[in-house]
């Protein structure tokens, strides 16, 4: 079997051409390896060993693998790429221009870990082992022990494969609100295409009848992608992925569900069972707890692809969420959301970092540079961030209530709350399309009855002490605020929150760069203005402030964290700042008001005219 293996890579590894795609650097760590520059170095002694080879047995979506391996030459700069399929000849590329041939090798890992990280005397004996986890991925896996560090790989040896019991199972639900209030979607990935199974939800309300509902099925190919590593190293094949609607909930009630595959030979495969709370209906009068943060990015649990110091900011923030998970009742993840940059398997391990939470709540994404930005794919900044996805895996790995999936900016009612989400990748300005969502979002909410008006974006359309804008002689996008906020003034927006700037900062009630009132933890009376909230600090590397402080910012923290917003009533309005760290509140304001002042005037929010017109 290894020396099949052995051969297989031989014929492959020759055929490797140089790429562009490794070329690509920034934040997403399998970015630094040189796939395209592998050779093959096969050592008759060396070795890789993997146990258990078949996991999953009890149902299991996650495990713990062992790897032991041996280099009778070893060094400090070998490691261990995990590859998913185990075959690595699966993933053939086409070519970018007209200077490379075909067949092209798309083989990036999925994770990888330098030889000597738990083996301190590894460059001595060439012995070493490590833990891996794995997720199932639909695909089996292999492990491969490679010299030459990163940037220069020499292939060494190659395991024996792994694979889960059933690789194609239902797995890591994702819930979101529907296009109104009484529905809730459930999104799930699956190894199964219609031509094999039927999909379906299985659910109802907690101890009674159950019923089924069909489920969309959606994928996509390689040509779908925009560019390279998306398209080339980075391409792995992200399965089929299920959406079902759940409709007519009754508010506050739990609802009870598990994922079903009814096969073609008239058996099923299931998920385990779930449950969720369905949402109060609009202006209910309950308490109402949501939580919002940008920027969080995945890490992994056996240490593999650290980079940046991710994954205790990442984690951390899952952690804290799961814990705190009975007293949530919606996400809202604002952009950036696992910074796969084009190595899609990285969703895949995004999803099932959040399970617990988004199979339970409603978890709501908003579009950012690293899932959309693309050039000529009509995103609104024509760089590379997102490795080639130009939305792609976003807009179907997770479902939100927009008019076009392509086109991420949408409403969502959830009790007290009206909640407009932009997509900041599109063109936002007025006379645009997005902009007149934009208005409408903001008019059409009824606040005697939704008096808590939020707006959120992934870049920062309002205020920002980052030191890349400080750099550019700017506090926020070009054009952002500039064009949005006669609308926040007009339509009395509560707050505004953005990600994209890896750090917490909230200013003072702002309005043409001037704060109307001081910053406080209490904020009583009509409204006066705006108050904005960068919170991008869910896990990626922070971003420093500018060393001179603007008279609007009233709070800053370099640190990693999210915001929980609390709506007691009508009235009362709470927003703590909690360290993902420990989960403790760090800054914190109350706004309590009534909405008798709703048509008054504000400052710039009434008609321009005067008794002489």
């Amino acid at each position: 079997m290894m020396k099949l293996c052995s051969l297989n890579l031989l014929v492959i590894l020759a055929s490797l051409l140089s790429s562009d795609a490794c070329g690509h650097s920034g934040d997403q760590p399998l970015s630094r390896i040189a796939v395209h520059k592998t050779v093959l170095a096969l050592h008759d002694s060396a070795y890789v060993k993997v146990s258990p080879q078949v996991l999953g047995l009890q149902g299991q979506n996650i495990e713990w693998v062992t790897v032991d391996y041996y280099h009778p030459s070893a060094s400090n700069d070998d490691w261990i790429g995990v590859f998913s399929p185990a075959s690595f000849s699966s993933s053939i590329c086409l070519p970018e221009n007209s200077m490379e041939s075909p067949p092209l090798l798309c083989t990036a890992p999925i994770k990888y870990q330098f030889a000597n990280y738990s083996t301190s005397g590894y460059h001595n004996t060439g012995n070493g082992k490590l833990k891996f986890q794995l997720i199932n991925q639909r695909e089996d896996f292999s492990f491969a022990l490679f010299s030459g560090g990163l940037s220069n790989p020499k292939l060494i040896a190659v395991s024996n494969k792994v694979t889960f019991a059933n690789p194609k199972a239902p797995v890591y639900p994702r819930l979101a609100q529907g296009k109104s209030w009484n529905k809730m979607t459930v999104t799930w990935t699956s190894g199964y295409g219609i031509a094999e199974a039927e999909p379906f939800v299985e659910w109802g309300a907690r101890g009674e009848s159950q019923l089924r509902s069909p489920a969309g099925t959606l994928t996509f190919n390689r040509n779908s992608m925009c560019g390279a590593p998306a398209r080339t190293v980075g391409w792995r094949d992200p399965g089929f992925i299920h959406t079902s609607f759940l409709k007519d909930l009754w508010p506050n009630k739990i609802y009870t569900y598990k994922l079903g595959h009814k096969l073609f030979n008239g058996s099923h495969v299931w998920s385990r069972s779930y449950s969720f709370k369905a949402s109060p209906y609009p202006g209910q009068d309950s308490l109402q707890q949501v939580i919002i943060f940008g920027d969080m990015g995945k890490a992994e649990a056996d240490g593999s692809n650290e980079y940046n110091n991710w994954q205790f900011g990442s984690f951390n923030t899952t952690y804290q969420l799961v814990q705190d998970l009975k007293n949530i009742d919606m996400v809202l993840h604002i952009g950036d959301i696992c910074y796969a940059n084009g190595y899609l398997s990285q969703w895949d391990q995004f999803t099932s970092q959040i399970e617990p939470i988004a199979s339970t709540v409603p978890y709501m994404i908003g579009s950012g540079n690293h899932e959309r930005d693309w050039p000529g794919s009509g995103s609104f900044y024509q760089n590379k961030d997102s490795g080639g996805e130009c939305g792609v895996l976003l807009q179907n790995m997770f479902y939100t209530p927009s008019e076009n999936r392509a086109k991420i900016w949408y409403a969502t009612d959830y009790g007290m709350f009206r909640f407009c989400i932009a997509d900041t990748e599109q063109d936002w300005r007025p006379g645009t399309e997005q902009y007149k969502f934009i208005e409408h979002c903001f008019s059409s909410v009824d606040r005697q009855q939704q008096p808590w008006l939020i707006f959120l974006a992934h870049r920062v359309l309002g205020y920002s002490s980052a030191d890349f804008y400080g750099d550019e002689g700017t506090t926020e996008e070009p054009m952002g605020r500039e064009s949005l906020q006669e609308l926040w003034q007009k339509y009395k927006v509560d707050i505004a929150f953005y990600g994209h700037v890896h750090n917490y900062e909230r200013t003072c009630p702002v309005y043409q760069n001037t704060c109307v009132q001081n910053g406080s933890n209490f904020y009583g009376g009509p409204f006066e203005a705006t108050t904005h909230v960068v919170v991008g600090g869910g896990g990626a590397s922070l971003a420093d402030f500018t060393t001179v402080r603007a008279r609007w910012s009233y709070f800053q923290d370099h640190d990693y964290g999210f915001v929980k917003l609390t709506a007691f009533n009508h009235s009362t309005l709470l927003l703590e700042y909690k360290k993902s760290s420990d989960g403790k509140v760090y800054d914190h304001f109350i706004i309590s008001r009534d909405y008798l002042d709703i048509l008054g005037c504000t400052v710039d929010s009434c008609s321009r005219t005067t008794l002489a017109s």
